[in-house]
């Protein structure tokens, strides 16, 4: 399977250097015009610039690709970033953004944005537990950059980040309301509109939808293993996933001279998925509330040679059980020691608010220096819990409440502060090169500081070739649960452990050999240190993985009327205690998208993708995990009556047996099924 992929990269290469004997412009200056044509990106910077000169690996997803696509959940979207593979979880099916083969449970080396604003969670260092999806309608675009970013963006800007940012005024110019059915029940609809509020510049979104899931097929769970040594038939594998979803999200967005203020809100009721402890449990559900805030300002030419940019911000989560209590493993469980089933409850809320300003000083010549500093709070200010075992997993007389009970309670309420300062130059070091150097130093209330520099040399080796060499080093913070855990019968927190950290070497090459024809390619390579994991049953920093690999990408422009899009990613990890596989990230990865305009107004797509070379944990002797390929099929038809717009897309149509691992400590032998073939149409109209 390598073999074959390096083949396909080989062809792909090959087509690129049998462009290079087309007749090239004569003029550098024809061909600038063309890059600058090409997609901007402003989190490798923090500042506008193109993509091919960004100082990171780097990939925009439009709001034009997203439709092409089809994609109707983030996702979806970020399933076709090279060197990206989106996995799931057993609880609540909750995304695990696998990057470059770094691949864990709660996923809190990736750091999402929303609109530049980090928006994750102290709890497990996850998005939120309740994550539900996020949908697509009201998104203008998605940065993605992989490797490290904690030189800019502190914590968790780990293995990548990803910036969603979300429609204003501007990009919508109207109203806009549609509807979405399709398979398992599922029910969506939307409506937006962007425009003049008296001064203000105004955009509004309201969206809500409700699923029952594909209900995919466990066939042994956790319970089946504890059957296996007790004799016993608790198990209620094989049996269905609980994939059962309500989602509510409102959006507004409001813009005056240099203010701009957003707030959002969501609403997930999610099932549990395969079981909060990998056993089956089809009727528990979680309910999860979000609260977003963000006051921010940005004025060009603030003062002589300076721009200036602040924001202030505040964001709640409430996760919380939407029914009474959770089955973690079903009646009779543990040889009958539990003969109403291992119940528990738990939930938590978490506050943050944080304040930062970024200053950009243009007076020296060839220089570009932006600085910052900033201070969050974050607050972890309920843990709720109710359940029928003690902190040994023995069983207790009935359910009691163990909230704020040192003695009981898996956690307590805890807070901590966290200042930052940082410093950036991009220099122009000569006509064709550019030097990003940066530095930033966060320090935390509870563990201390860290400092996290990164270098990045560009050079326009030609008009149409450029070369970038990268070097940067990141962290990303233990979670409450990591630190703070307590009378939890499989693992409890250390309040001494430090930061996991990572160092990354990257190389690229951009070309454009002719107009019509864009590749990419870049080579990594990294070392983990100070992975946090349980050790026995505490949480200690032990271990550490490397990783290597590569990405390529190529855009052919093929006619007017179609596009062709894809990428190859290849990567090997390795696990430093065993010297064996790290496991779970694909080895290998083919995405593939064609974009057909087959007629003025109807356009067809199609993507493939194609995961491969999936490992065992190491310990793990269950049998390897599957290759799987699917195909995605949409078409879209505008201006059907009026301004109504159709489209409808058919997903996995081969109906493959697509399954993402499970991890060995869930306990459970069958991996997840994802959908078969799934089927969706949609309805759009634009005043």
């Amino acid at each position: 399977m390598q073999a074959l992929h390096l083949g396909k990269l080989c062809v792909i290469l090959a087509l690129a250097w049998s462009g290079s004997a087309v007749a090239l412009p004569s003029e550098e200056e024809d061909l600038a015009l063309v890059y600058g044509d090409q997609s901007t990106i402003s989190i490798a910077t923090g500042s506008s610039q193109p993509i091919t000169r960004a100082p990171s690996a780097a990939t925009v997803i439009t709001a034009h690709d997203i439709k092409a696509m089809g994609a109707t959940d983030l996702d979806q979207a970020l399933e076709s970033v090279p060197g990206l593979h989106v996995s799931k979880s057993n609880m609540l099916m909750t995304p695990i953004y696998s990057f470059r083969g770094i691949h864990t449970s709660y996923n809190p080396q990736v750091l999402m944005l929303v609109n530049g604003i980090p928006i994750t969670n102290v709890f497990v260092g996850d998005r939120s537990q309740g994550w539900g999806g996020m949908p697509l309608e009201n998104v203008a675009r998605i940065e993605v950059i992989r490797g490290p970013g904690s030189a800019l963006y502190g914590a968790d800007a780990f293995s990548g980040v990803i910036n969603v940012i979300t429609k204003t005024a501007a990009d919508l110019k109207g109203t806009e309301y549609g509807a979405r059915i399709g398979s398992f029940n599922t029910k969506d609809a939307w409506i937006q509109h962007g425009g003049k509020l008296g001064e203000l510049d105004a955009a509004f979104y309201l969206r809500a939808g409700v699923t029952d899931g594909d209900k995919g097929i466990v066939q042994q769970d956790a319970q089946t293993a504890w059957d296996a040594i007790f004799g016993t038939k608790a198990s209620l594998a094989p049996g269905p996933l609980n994939e059962q979803r309500k989602a509510f999200d409102a959006r507004t967005d409001l813009s005056y001279d240099a203010w701009r203020l957003r707030a959002a809100y969501q609403q997930r009721e999610l099932g549990s998925s395969a079981g909060v402890a990998g056993a089956l449990d089809p009727n528990s559900r979680v309910s999860e509330s979000r609260l977003y805030l963000d006051l921010n300002y940005e004025q060009a030419n603030w003062a002589q040679n300076w721009d200036v940019s602040g924001v202030i911000g505040y964001y709640d989560v409430k996760s919380k059980p939407a029914n009474p209590i959770f089955s973690l493993f079903p009646a009779g469980a543990f040889g009958g020691a539990f003969p109403n089933g291992m119940l528990g409850t738990a939930g938590h809320s978490e506050q943050h608010t944080h304040a930062s300003v970024t200053a950009v000083y243009t007076a020296f010549d060839q220089h570009r220096i932006r600085t910052g500093a900033g201070y969050r709070i974050d607050d972890l200010y309920e843990a709720r819990e109710s359940k029928n075992f003690d902190a040994n997993g023995n069983p207790l007389p009935g359910v009691v409440d163990a909230t704020g009970n040192p003695a009981r309670a898996y956690m307590l309420p805890h807070k901590r502060n966290v200042s930052f300062v940082f410093v950036q130059d991009e220099w122009n070091i000569g006509q064709d090169w550019t030097l990003t150097a940066g530095v930033r130093h966060d320090n935390y209330s509870d563990f201390g500081g860290t400092t996290n520099p990164r270098l990045a040399l560009v050079w326009d080796a030609a008009y149409n070739v450029v070369v970038k060499a990268m070097h940067g080093t990141a962290f990303r913070a233990p979670s409450f649960v990591e630190q703070y855990a307590i009378n939890n019968p499989v693992a409890i927190g250390s309040p001494n452990i430090k930061p996991e950290t990572i160092t990354t070497d990257e190389l690229g090459v951009s070309w454009q050999p002719v107009e019509k024809l864009k590749t990419s390619l870049n080579f990594f390579q990294y070392h983990m240190r100070s992975i946090i994991l349980p050790v026995g049953v505490t949480y200690l920093n032990s271990g550490g993985q490397t990783g290597r690999g590569l990405e390529f990408e190529a855009t052919l422009e093929a006619a007017g009327n179609l596009r062709l899009t894809g990428n190859v990613s290849l990567q090997r990890s390795k696990d430093e205690t065993t010297g064996q596989d790290a496991g779970m990230a694909p080895h290998q990865r083919l995405f593939a998208r064609a974009d057909w305009r087959f007629a003025p107004l109807w356009q067809f797509g199609t993507t493939i993708n194609h995961v491969a070379g999936r490992m065992r944990e190491p310990g793990d002797t269950r049998p390897l995990i599957p290759d799987y390929s699917t195909v995605d099929l949409s078409l879209r038809r505008e201006k059907l009556v009026n301004d109504w717009q159709v489209s409808g897309r058919v997903m996995n149509l081969f109906n493959q047996d697509a399954r993402e691992p499970t991890f060995k400590s869930v306990g459970m032998y069958s991996d997840l099924p994802l959908p078969g073939r799934v089927f969706y149409l949609q309805l759009q109209h634009n005043l």
